[in-house]
This record gives structure tokens, sequence and C-alpha cells, in this order.
């Protein structure tokens, strides 16, 4: 594998990483959304690019399906969703944008150091995407654990799938049986959370889970 290459592929997991923190800063769900469909596009080329220095086809088929999936129809379907729900478009977090962008340079820093050292033996490209992976993932859970609007979280969730996406390819790909289950399972998981989405909506007229604390509480 020449320099060119590695760069390239190198360039392309680090820009997930840093799209993943552009996620922790947006306070309006319809920003948050599009950084998401960023997300999935530089997945989508990240998945290609590997498909072609691995000479594997059949991650092509799996960056298509985030390029088509994740990159426009989940997004246009949630800014539906939030438009039909009328749904509040700031986003309420639990913690301040401060404190965690710093704690999400922290999660990367504790990637780097944990995924470098376990998979020393590993082929350098796999032992470097294998550690910005693991960063997206917990960049993905940051961003579910500090907001409290149930589709921020679900832009979190589905964050953090990309990043297993990315381990995955890496690691010289899975099975095309696995990726389009895996695909499916996310699209009907999309489906079923608007639907849940709707009658929280309905039922509590909010689809903040602040407002479902407070409703337990009511009724003790």
């Amino acid at each position: 594998m020449n320099g060119l290459t590695f760069d390239i592929a190198h360039l392309l997991a680090g820009g997930l990483v840093l799209v993943s923190f552009m996620m922790l800063y947006q306070d309006r769900l319809f920003a948050l959304i599009n950084v998401f469909a960023v997300h999935a596009i530089v997945l989508a080329l990240s998945v290609a690019w590997q498909a072609y220095i691995q000479d594997a086809h059949h991650l092509y088929v799996t960056a298509a399906i985030a390029l088509i999936f994740k990159a426009i129809v989940i997004p246009v379907g949630l800014h539906r969703i939030i438009q039909r729900l009328g749904i509040h478009r700031d986003i309420e977090t639990a913690v301040g944008i401060g404190p965690t962008m710093l704690a999400g340079i922290g999660l990367v820093a504790l990637s780097m150091v944990l995924m470098l050292r376990v998979t020393s033996g590993a082929d350098p490209l796999a032992r470097e995407d294998l550690a910005f992976a693991l960063s997206i993932i917990l960049l993905g859970l940051l961003v579910m654990v500090t907001r409290r609007n149930a589709v921020s979280q679900v832009v979190g969730f589905m964050s953090l799938e990309n990043g297993l996406v990315l381990a995955a390819t890496g690691a010289k790909g899975m099975p095309l049986v696995v990726e389009i289950s895996v695909a499916f399972s996310i699209l009907i998981a999309f489906i079923v959370i608007g639907v849940f989405l709707f009658r929280i909506r309905e039922r509590f007229d909010s689809v903040d889970v602040g407002a479902l604390d407070d409703y337990r509480g009511e009724h003790r």
C-alpha cells in the first residue's frame, strides 16, 4: 500500500471523527440532521475507498446503502417528522456545549491510546480505522447522553452505527449478506422510531425525554 492510498483512507476516517464533533456542537435539529447527512456521505466515501484498496467489490454496495439511505432517505424522513409533529427546533442539552466538546476530546484520546495499544500487531491501516471507529462510536453515545430530544438521540444512535460500519470495513469488510441485513434492520428501526415519535407526541405533547420523567413523577 503506497503512502497516498494510506493518507486518503486516513483523511476520510479522520473526517468522520471531525463531523462527529460537528454533531456535538449543533443546537438546532435541522442543522444536526444535515450534519448527520454529511457524516453519512463521508462514510460512503470512506467505504468506497476501502472497497477500492481491498479490491472488495461488495463494499461498494455498502457505500451505496450508506449514501442512499443514511445521507438521503433518513435525513429527509427526519425533516418531515419534525415538520409533521411541530417539534421545537432547538435542542435541549443535559450538559453545556463546552463541557460536551471537552468530553468528546477526552473520548477520542482514550480511543486512540486504547485501540492502538490493543492492535499493535495488526495492519497499520486497520489499526487506525479501528481507533477512529471507536472514537465515532463513543462520540455517538455522547450525543445520545447529552441530548434530551428524542430525534437527536436517534441521530446519535445512527452516527454510532456508522462507526460500527467503518470498523467492519476497515477490518477487511464483512459478508454482503450481513451488510444488507444491517441496512434493512436500521431502516426498520427508523420506521419504528418514527411511529413511536408520533405516539409520544400524541400522548405527551412533547418528544423531550424530560417530559416523560415529569409525567412519571406526577403519577407516583
